[in-house]
């Protein structure tokens, strides 16, 4: 119990959180690094995936992909990137979490695309729509469920892994845990505020990610999917 008790007058500790590389400063890198990857990673994998998934040839190149992105640890990614002239820091953690986003987002949107009964795309052909027309208005609205669950996975994972942003100085919440470390026997209270800090913003990450989900699926998808 003393661990607990230790966390908690840490967290009562103002200096905590308001000091440079206090809770705060920490808790926006942490934010900061994890937005840009999931973005970096939705501008690569989204355009992928929905364009693979149109042309409805391509499973074997997802799972290619999806596979190549899982088999590379994250750790070794991140010392591999530190040695190119990115360096130290945020961006070569930006680059290594958008690439583990990778295989949620892809996989999702393509099965996205995948799923839209091909009696619909004919009636929007035979509408007149163009291809883009027809992506625009007809697919992407159909497709955003699965791109919801995509981006939902990916930003939970990413809140979570960017804790090891730490090894490369790279910043967030993660610098916590490991200066709790640093400091030697007797410090478990910060190590265990730290872990509680990391482990509370991805639920909520999850949260909000579960919120924006069901906000963006169109309501009759979701009367759908309840009668399922």
């Amino acid at each position: 119990m003393s661990a607990i008790s230790d966390a908690l007058v840490w967290f009562n500790d103002p200096l905590n959180w308001t000091n440079p590389g206090g809770i705060i400063d920490r808790l926006q890198e942490h934010i900061e690094i994890s937005v840009f990857a999931v973005l970096l990673g939705c501008a690569v994998a989204w355009p992928l995936g929905i364009a693979l998934g149109r042309r409805g040839a391509a499973s074997g190149v997802i799972v290619l992909l999806s596979n190549l992105t899982q088999a590379v640890p994250v750790m070794a990614l991140l010392t591999i990137l530190t040695l190119t002239p990115l360096g130290l820091g945020m961006p070569a953690v930006v680059i290594a979490l958008a690439v583990f986003s990778l295989p949620a987002l892809l996989a999702n949107a393509y099965t996205g695309m995948q799923q839209i009964d091909p009696e619909v795309r004919d009636a929007a052909r035979g509408m007149g729509m163009t291809s883009a027309q027809r992506l625009l208005r007809v697919e992407l609205p159909l497709a955003v469920p699965f791109l919801a669950t995509g981006l939902r996975i990916a930003t939970t994972t990413v809140v979570a892994t960017a804790t090891l942003a730490t090894a490369v100085n790279g910043g967030g919440l993660g610098m916590i845990i490991s200066a709790g470390f640093g400091l030697g026997p007797g410090h478990g209270g910060q190590i265990l505020a730290g872990a509680i800090l990391v482990a509370g913003l991805a639920l909520l990450a999850d949260a909000v990610m579960a919120v924006i989900e069901r906000k963006l699926t169109p309501r009759v998808l979701r009367r759908a999917a309840g009668r399922a």
